[in-house]
């Protein structure tokens, strides 16, 4: 397996033999995947069923909880059942199958929160020109280019890593990643060390730049405002803030493990690392849009409270 130049399966190394308490592990994770699943459900749920959140800010949210749906999806299935395997091989299509979706999943992630900046932006700077500019139209083009641009720009990357030869099937992660599997290559890598840089140029690093700048105009517009009137900007931009710096945080953790030597970390703080961005967001994004804002906020406890009396009639 280690001469072959395409193998069948990978080995993913990182995880940490527990033993008996795989179980517990297991058990934990399940519950954690359920309550990503549940908290999603509700904001999609409750966004989709009432018209009067069929707003820009809503519709965006909306988009960020079906990717974290996709997401945790592509992620836990496999590594609930690799938890409870005492081999941890996993296909070659199957790789990098899971690579194509998590990858996918952290750029829609980044792309979504753009365009949810752009629209703070023009609500805040220009409130006078924006329903003029953030037409349904344009939500439809602003979410179609932040779903379809990453399908091509990540598929790019995939297909030039799915055809390397290999002299190796070791990845040291919990689940399938590009990088490590672009190390394994007999055969030099320029073309999939341009193309992944210019890749995670343009929805890694030009979608934190565009947020960036964003905020940095609604803060010089905050300054001439009233108190009232920064108190409402807050309240408004607060949960994308924190989405955004949450998400950042966590892919920076990935991205920065994926070029370090894992093996002189401990084993347990690398897994923990490696499943921040997978894990840490999709649970995070509900909690903080469904609490924060009070128009969803509102929605849900209407929504659970017709569920607990309708048992009673």
């Amino acid at each position: 397996m280690e001469n072959s130049s395409l193998p069948f399966y990978f080995n993913l190394t990182m995880f940490v033999n527990i033993g008996y308490y795989r179980y517990p592990a297991f058990v934990l994770c399940f519950l954690l995947y359920v309550v990503i699943v549940s908290a999603n459900l509700v904001i999609i749920l409750v966004i989709s069923r009432e018209k009067a959140l069929h707003e820009p800010m809503y519709i965006f949210i909306l988009c960020l909880s079906i990717n974290s749906l996709y997401g945790s999806t592509g992620f836990f299935l496999r590594f609930l059942r690799d938890l409870l395997s005492d081999t941890h091989l996993i296909s070659r299509l199957a790789c990098f199958t899971q690579i194509y979706v998590i990858y996918t999943y952290a750029s829609y992630e980044l792309t979504i929160l753009s365009i949810m900046a752009y629209d703070r932006y023009i609500a805040v700077c220009q409130p006078l020109h924006y329903h003029n500019k953030m037409t349904s139209k344009m939500v439809f083009k602003l979410a179609a280019f932040a779903w379809i641009y990453p399908v091509f720009s990540i598929a790019t990357c995939v297909y030039l890593s799915f055809r390397l030869p290999l002299c190796g099937n070791k990845i040291p992660k919990v689940f399938c990643a590009n990088w490590p599997v672009v190390k394994l290559s007999c055969v030099a890598t320029v073309i999939n060390s341009v193309v992944g840089m210019l890749v995670s140029t343009s929805t890694v690093f030009l979608p934190l730049a565009f947020v960036l700048y964003t905020y940095i105009q609604i803060l010089l517009v905050c300054r001439k405002g009233s108190s009232e009137f920064k108190s409402k900007v807050l309240q408004s931009c607060l949960p994308h803030i924190v989405s955004f710096v949450n998400y950042s945080i966590t892919a920076f953790c990935d991205i920065a493990l994926s070029r370090y030597n894992l093996e002189e970390l401990n084993p347990f703080v690398a897994v923990i690392l490696s499943l921040e961005f997978v894990v840490i967001p999709p649970i995070l994004n509900p909690l903080v849009y469904g609490l924060k804002l009070p128009e969803i906020k509102r929605l849900i406890f209407k929504m659970l409270s017709c569920s607990k009396t309708i048992p009673n009639k």
